[in-house]
Protein backbone atom coordinates (compact mmCIF):
# COMPACT_ATOMS: atom_id res chain seq x y z
CA UNK A 1 0.00 0.00 0.00
CA UNK A 2 1.29 3.17 -0.69
CA UNK A 3 0.98 6.35 1.75
CA UNK A 4 -0.79 9.29 0.94
CA UNK A 5 1.26 12.57 1.22
CA UNK A 6 0.23 15.86 2.20
CA UNK A 7 3.15 18.61 0.76
CA UNK A 8 2.59 22.03 2.89
CA UNK A 9 3.96 25.05 1.04
CA UNK A 10 3.58 23.20 -2.06
CA UNK A 11 4.10 26.55 -3.79
CA UNK A 12 7.16 26.87 -3.08
CA UNK A 13 10.98 26.03 -3.72
CA UNK A 14 10.93 23.24 -1.58
CA UNK A 15 7.60 21.71 -2.11
CA UNK A 16 7.81 21.90 -5.72
CA UNK A 17 11.02 19.98 -5.52
CA UNK A 18 9.50 17.21 -3.37
CA UNK A 19 6.05 17.33 -5.42
CA UNK A 20 8.79 16.60 -8.54
CA UNK A 21 9.86 13.32 -6.69
CA UNK A 22 6.96 12.45 -5.76
CA UNK A 23 5.03 12.53 -9.05
CA UNK A 24 8.02 10.87 -11.10
CA UNK A 25 7.61 7.96 -8.08
CA UNK A 26 3.79 7.93 -8.75
CA UNK A 27 3.08 8.53 -4.84
CA UNK A 28 -0.12 10.07 -4.23
CA UNK A 29 -0.19 13.36 -3.12
CA UNK A 30 -2.02 16.20 -2.18
CA UNK A 31 -0.27 20.18 -1.94
CA UNK A 32 -1.33 23.24 0.19
CA UNK A 33 -0.11 26.50 0.18
CA UNK A 34 -1.11 29.84 1.36
CA UNK A 35 -1.45 31.00 -2.08
CA UNK A 36 -3.71 29.63 -4.92
CA UNK A 37 -1.70 27.76 -7.09
CA UNK A 38 -2.11 28.17 -10.75
CA UNK A 39 -3.56 25.58 -12.87
CA UNK A 40 -0.67 24.52 -14.29
CA UNK A 41 1.29 23.43 -11.39
CA UNK A 42 0.99 19.47 -12.40
CA UNK A 43 -0.76 18.55 -9.04
CA UNK A 44 -3.92 19.38 -6.79
CA UNK A 45 -3.03 22.21 -4.20
CA UNK A 46 -5.79 23.43 -1.92
CA UNK A 47 -5.62 27.15 -0.13
CA UNK A 48 -4.78 26.98 3.67
CA UNK A 49 -4.76 30.11 6.21
CA UNK A 50 -0.97 31.42 6.90
CA UNK A 51 0.93 30.59 9.75
CA UNK A 52 -0.15 33.69 11.41
CA UNK A 53 -3.83 32.37 11.73
CA UNK A 54 -4.46 29.87 14.67
CA UNK A 55 -6.99 28.28 12.20
CA UNK A 56 -4.03 26.92 10.07
CA UNK A 57 -3.58 23.54 11.90
CA UNK A 58 -6.89 23.08 12.57
CA UNK A 59 -7.56 23.12 9.34
CA UNK A 60 -4.67 21.07 7.69
CA UNK A 61 -6.12 18.34 10.73
CA UNK A 62 -9.06 18.23 9.30
CA UNK A 63 -7.59 18.28 5.64
CA UNK A 64 -5.56 15.77 6.68
CA UNK A 65 -8.61 13.15 7.82
CA UNK A 66 -11.10 14.31 5.02
CA UNK A 67 -8.09 13.29 2.54
CA UNK A 68 -6.67 10.37 4.10
CA UNK A 69 -3.56 11.74 4.57
CA UNK A 70 -0.77 9.46 5.72
CA UNK A 71 2.51 11.68 5.98
CA UNK A 72 2.64 15.46 6.40
CA UNK A 73 5.43 17.24 4.92
CA UNK A 74 5.97 20.82 5.95
CA UNK A 75 8.27 22.46 3.46
CA UNK A 76 7.20 26.33 4.50
CA UNK A 77 9.49 27.84 7.28
CA UNK A 78 6.84 30.22 8.52
CA UNK A 79 4.79 27.00 9.60
CA UNK A 80 7.26 24.88 11.10
CA UNK A 81 7.17 25.87 14.83
CA UNK A 82 3.56 25.81 14.87
CA UNK A 83 3.47 21.96 13.26
CA UNK A 84 6.25 20.89 15.46
CA UNK A 85 3.95 21.79 18.51
CA UNK A 86 0.43 20.40 17.01
CA UNK A 87 2.19 17.16 15.66
CA UNK A 88 0.70 15.42 18.09
CA UNK A 89 -3.21 16.29 17.27
CA UNK A 90 -2.86 14.88 13.98
CA UNK A 91 -3.20 11.35 15.70
CA UNK A 92 -1.04 8.31 15.74
CA UNK A 93 -1.43 6.90 12.44
CA UNK A 94 -0.42 10.36 10.38
CA UNK A 95 3.56 10.82 10.40
CA UNK A 96 4.44 14.27 10.76
CA UNK A 97 7.73 14.65 8.97
CA UNK A 98 9.45 17.38 11.36
CA UNK A 99 11.36 17.64 14.43
CA UNK A 100 9.98 18.25 18.24
CA UNK A 101 9.55 21.53 19.46
CA UNK A 102 12.40 22.57 20.81
CA UNK A 103 15.16 21.83 18.25
CA UNK A 104 13.04 23.63 15.45
CA UNK A 105 12.64 26.88 17.44
CA UNK A 106 16.35 27.00 17.62
CA UNK A 107 17.00 26.11 14.22
CA UNK A 108 13.77 28.69 13.46
CA UNK A 109 15.62 32.10 15.24
CA UNK A 110 19.63 32.64 13.63
CA UNK A 111 20.55 34.22 16.34
CA UNK A 112 19.60 31.64 18.61
CA UNK A 113 21.01 28.89 16.51
CA UNK A 114 24.34 30.29 16.02
CA UNK A 115 24.71 30.54 19.88
CA UNK A 116 24.10 27.17 20.27
CA UNK A 117 26.40 25.76 17.58
CA UNK A 118 29.36 28.67 18.36
CA UNK A 119 28.84 26.59 22.46
CA UNK A 120 29.23 23.59 20.92
CA UNK A 121 32.28 24.09 19.04
CA UNK A 122 30.75 24.61 15.46
CA UNK A 123 31.75 27.33 13.36
CA UNK A 124 29.99 29.52 12.33
CA UNK A 125 30.06 33.04 11.07
CA UNK A 126 31.11 35.63 13.91
CA UNK A 127 28.02 37.27 14.52
CA UNK A 128 26.01 39.72 16.90
CA UNK A 129 23.47 41.82 17.11
CA UNK A 130 22.63 45.15 15.68
CA UNK A 131 22.96 46.62 19.66
CA UNK A 132 25.84 45.15 20.10
CA UNK A 133 27.46 47.86 17.70
CA UNK A 134 27.38 51.90 17.56
CA UNK A 135 26.73 51.96 13.55
CA UNK A 136 27.77 49.69 10.35
CA UNK A 137 31.71 50.84 10.33
CA UNK A 138 32.13 49.70 14.08
CA UNK A 139 30.41 46.13 13.12
CA UNK A 140 32.70 45.98 10.36
CA UNK A 141 35.56 46.66 12.53
CA UNK A 142 34.15 44.21 15.06
CA UNK A 143 33.63 41.49 12.55
CA UNK A 144 36.99 41.98 10.48
CA UNK A 145 35.18 43.31 6.79
CA UNK A 146 31.88 43.01 5.23
CA UNK A 147 29.19 42.09 7.41
CA UNK A 148 25.40 41.08 6.63
CA UNK A 149 22.40 42.19 8.02
CA UNK A 150 18.91 39.60 7.92
CA UNK A 151 16.37 38.48 9.77
CA UNK A 152 16.82 36.69 12.70
CA UNK A 153 13.48 34.72 11.54
CA UNK A 154 13.39 33.81 7.64
CA UNK A 155 11.31 36.30 5.74
CA UNK A 156 11.72 35.00 1.97
CA UNK A 157 14.65 35.68 -0.14
CA UNK A 158 16.11 39.30 -0.80
CA UNK A 159 15.63 40.41 3.00
CA UNK A 160 20.02 40.33 3.32
CA UNK A 161 21.32 43.50 3.46
CA UNK A 162 25.09 43.30 2.78
CA UNK A 163 27.39 46.43 4.05
CA UNK A 164 30.71 46.81 2.96
CA UNK A 165 31.24 50.39 3.56
CA UNK A 166 30.01 51.51 -0.05
CA UNK A 167 27.04 52.84 0.91
CA UNK A 168 25.21 54.75 3.56
CA UNK A 169 23.04 52.64 6.47
CA UNK A 170 21.15 54.42 9.42
CA UNK A 171 22.20 52.13 11.88
CA UNK A 172 19.42 53.15 14.41
CA UNK A 173 16.63 52.71 11.96
CA UNK A 174 17.14 48.63 11.37
CA UNK A 175 14.33 47.03 11.81
CA UNK A 176 13.82 44.83 15.24
CA UNK A 177 14.75 41.14 14.96
CA UNK A 178 18.21 41.60 13.03
CA UNK A 179 21.34 39.22 13.24
CA UNK A 180 24.80 40.48 12.10
CA UNK A 181 27.03 38.44 10.45
CA UNK A 182 30.21 38.44 9.18
CA UNK A 183 29.83 38.11 5.02
CA UNK A 184 31.29 34.51 4.26
CA UNK A 185 31.80 34.90 0.12
CA UNK A 186 33.45 31.75 -0.45
CA UNK A 187 32.23 28.57 -2.12
CA UNK A 188 28.68 27.43 -0.99
CA UNK A 189 27.56 24.23 -0.04
CA UNK A 190 23.95 22.77 0.56
CA UNK A 191 24.33 19.88 2.56
CA UNK A 192 21.29 17.45 3.12
CA UNK A 193 21.24 14.88 6.61
CA UNK A 194 18.44 12.67 7.26
CA UNK A 195 18.35 11.61 11.38
CA UNK A 196 17.26 7.60 11.44
CA UNK A 197 13.62 6.98 12.42
CA UNK A 198 13.15 4.45 14.69
CA UNK A 199 13.75 0.63 13.97
CA UNK A 200 14.53 1.03 10.77
CA UNK A 201 18.19 -0.31 11.16
CA UNK A 202 20.15 2.45 9.36
CA UNK A 203 22.51 5.00 10.65
CA UNK A 204 22.04 9.26 9.90
CA UNK A 205 22.79 10.42 6.60
CA UNK A 206 24.27 13.31 4.83
CA UNK A 207 24.56 14.50 1.28
CA UNK A 208 26.57 17.24 0.10
CA UNK A 209 25.75 19.69 -2.87
CA UNK A 210 27.88 22.56 -4.23
CA UNK A 211 26.30 25.54 -5.14
CA UNK A 212 27.46 26.50 -8.88
CA UNK A 213 25.13 29.71 -10.01
CA UNK A 214 22.76 31.60 -8.38
CA UNK A 215 19.49 33.19 -10.61
CA UNK A 216 20.24 36.40 -11.97
CA UNK A 217 23.59 35.81 -10.12
CA UNK A 218 22.55 36.69 -6.93
CA UNK A 219 23.68 34.84 -3.87
CA UNK A 220 20.73 35.91 -1.83
CA UNK A 221 17.90 34.33 -3.70
CA UNK A 222 17.97 30.09 -3.08
CA UNK A 223 17.49 29.65 -7.19
CA UNK A 224 19.90 28.33 -9.15
CA UNK A 225 22.10 25.16 -9.78
CA UNK A 226 23.41 23.12 -7.49
CA UNK A 227 25.96 19.79 -8.74
CA UNK A 228 25.72 16.73 -5.94
CA UNK A 229 29.28 16.08 -4.33
CA UNK A 230 30.14 12.91 -5.35
CA UNK A 231 31.71 10.42 -2.62
CA UNK A 232 35.02 11.55 -0.42
CA UNK A 233 34.06 15.08 -1.63
CA UNK A 234 33.54 18.09 0.39
CA UNK A 235 33.95 15.42 3.40
CA UNK A 236 34.43 18.74 6.27
CA UNK A 237 31.19 19.92 5.07
CA UNK A 238 29.40 16.74 5.41
CA UNK A 239 31.01 16.32 8.48
CA UNK A 240 30.09 19.81 9.74
CA UNK A 241 26.97 19.30 8.86
CA UNK A 242 26.03 16.17 10.68
CA UNK A 243 27.41 18.18 13.86
CA UNK A 244 25.68 21.25 13.42
CA UNK A 245 22.20 19.10 13.04
CA UNK A 246 23.63 16.42 16.44
CA UNK A 247 24.25 19.41 18.55
CA UNK A 248 20.80 20.90 17.80
CA UNK A 249 19.02 17.90 18.02
CA UNK A 250 17.22 18.09 15.17
CA UNK A 251 15.55 14.60 13.14
CA UNK A 252 14.45 13.89 9.93
CA UNK A 253 14.94 16.24 7.22
CA UNK A 254 17.54 19.17 7.44
CA UNK A 255 19.04 21.60 5.07
CA UNK A 256 21.81 23.60 5.66
CA UNK A 257 23.56 26.34 3.91
CA UNK A 258 27.27 26.37 4.55
CA UNK A 259 30.26 28.66 3.06
CA UNK A 260 34.19 28.26 2.94
CA UNK A 261 36.26 30.93 4.63
CA UNK A 262 39.18 32.03 2.16
CA UNK A 263 41.63 29.61 4.51
CA UNK A 264 39.21 26.68 3.36
CA UNK A 265 37.52 26.37 6.57
CA UNK A 266 33.80 25.81 6.18
CA UNK A 267 31.32 27.18 9.05
CA UNK A 268 27.15 26.71 8.99
CA UNK A 269 25.38 29.86 7.71
CA UNK A 270 21.83 28.57 7.68
CA UNK A 271 19.99 25.43 9.17
CA UNK A 272 16.59 24.87 8.37
CA UNK A 273 14.37 22.00 9.96
CA UNK A 274 12.85 20.80 6.67
CA UNK A 275 13.15 19.58 3.21
CA UNK A 276 14.87 22.41 0.85
CA UNK A 277 14.54 22.90 -2.57
CA UNK A 278 17.98 21.00 -2.79
CA UNK A 279 16.29 17.64 -2.13
CA UNK A 280 16.07 16.66 -6.00
CA UNK A 281 19.57 16.17 -5.56
CA UNK A 282 18.86 14.05 -2.44
CA UNK A 283 16.41 11.35 -3.43
CA UNK A 284 17.97 9.32 -0.09
CA UNK A 285 15.78 11.92 2.06
CA UNK A 286 11.86 10.95 0.56
CA UNK A 287 13.42 7.42 0.81
CA UNK A 288 13.83 7.32 4.28
CA UNK A 289 10.15 9.45 4.74
CA UNK A 290 8.61 6.88 2.69
CA UNK A 291 10.64 4.32 4.90
CA UNK A 292 8.94 5.80 7.86
CA UNK A 293 5.48 5.14 6.53
CA UNK A 294 5.93 1.19 6.88
CA UNK A 295 7.14 1.65 10.80
CA UNK A 296 5.03 0.31 13.64
CA UNK A 297 5.70 3.43 15.40
CA UNK A 298 7.72 6.50 14.16
CA UNK A 299 9.89 8.62 16.86
CA UNK A 300 11.99 11.14 15.01
CA UNK A 301 13.63 11.64 18.46
CA UNK A 302 15.28 8.23 17.72
CA UNK A 303 18.48 10.24 15.45
CA UNK A 304 21.37 8.54 16.67
CA UNK A 305 23.81 10.59 19.25
CA UNK A 306 27.36 8.55 18.04
CA UNK A 307 30.50 11.54 18.10
CA UNK A 308 32.34 10.07 15.50
CA UNK A 309 32.90 12.00 11.99
CA UNK A 310 30.27 11.39 9.95
CA UNK A 311 33.13 10.45 7.63
CA UNK A 312 31.32 10.38 3.61
CA UNK A 313 28.29 11.29 1.76
CA UNK A 314 25.87 8.79 0.55
CA UNK A 315 26.30 8.46 -3.18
Amino acid sequence: MKPRVLVIGAGGPAGRALAAQLKSRDIPFLGADVRELPAGSGFTSVRVPPATDPEMVPVLRRLVAREGINIVIPTASEELTHLSAARAGFGRDVRVIISDPGPVALADDKLFTAWQLRSAGVPVPRFGVPGDFADAENAMAALDGPVVVRPRVYRGAGSALLIDGNQQVDWATLPDGQIVQEHIPGTEYIPMVFGTPAHNGTAPFVIVAERTAWADGHPDTWAGSVRRAVAGEAMDVGNLAMAAVRSLALTGPVELTVRRRDDGTPVILDVNARFGAGSESAPELLDAVLASFNLPSFNPASFRQGTAAYAYAVV
